[in-house]
């Protein structure tokens, strides 16, 4: 796992929190999810930004491990900043709880904070584990967390293989070319 200091933030990740949704508030959902102790690796747009892709993203999303204690932090963090399904029925009843989270895998949510897509088993990977061994260290918004690796980006991006992911891909794969230019150089 390699550590990627970014305090103060490379441009790229400023523009992308700043240029966020109105609401999407990224540094306080890390705060907070590290504050409950939730094990989870930030995957999607922030994840690519972080890495140095020029992409805008709107929401913050996770992969979160599926034990039983941390579906119970991870539903008490979600609970207090009043998490609610995103596009769902109004009068659709939901229960955000540990046992929800279970039972379910994927779950798009509006909260005091913004967006969060929070998944269990994102396309293309078996869960948190499997992302959580690859992924990157960082030090960001006066936090330690995981993103995922540019790699881990590219195969969910490719097992989703929705349009805007595969636009995404092209990024990604030229960023994966320069950090593999980067490596050579040092190694020279």
């Amino acid at each position: 796992m390699a550590c990627v200091p970014l305090d103060p933030l490379p441009a790229s990740l400023r523009r992308s929190v700043a240029n966020a949704s109105a609401d999407t508030q990224p540094e306080a959902v890390i705060r907070l999810l590290n504050r409950h102790g939730a094990h989870y690796v930030v995957i999607g747009g922030l994840a690519a930004t972080a890495h140095g892709s020029p992409t805008i993203t709107e929401d913050i999303d996770i992969c979160y491990a599926r034990e039983d204690e941390n579906l119970e932090r991870l539903s008490q963090a979600l609970r207090e900043i009043h998490a609610e399904l995103r596009g769902a029925d109004p009068g659709l009843p939901f229960r955000l709880d540990a046992r929800s989270l279970k039972n379910g895998d994927a779950f798009t949510l509006t909260t005091d904070l913004g967006w969060i897509d929070i998944l269990g088993t994102p396309a293309g990977t078996s869960g948190f584990g499997d992302l959580a061994s690859n992924a990157d260290e960082i030090h960001a918004f006066g936090e330690t967390f995981l993103i995922a690796s540019v790699d881990d980006l590219i195969r969910m991006k490719r097992a989703a293989g929705r349009p805007k992911d595969r636009v995404e891909l092209e990024i990604l794969g030229a960023l994966r070319e320069e950090i593999e230019r980067q490596e050579d150089a040092r190694e020279r």
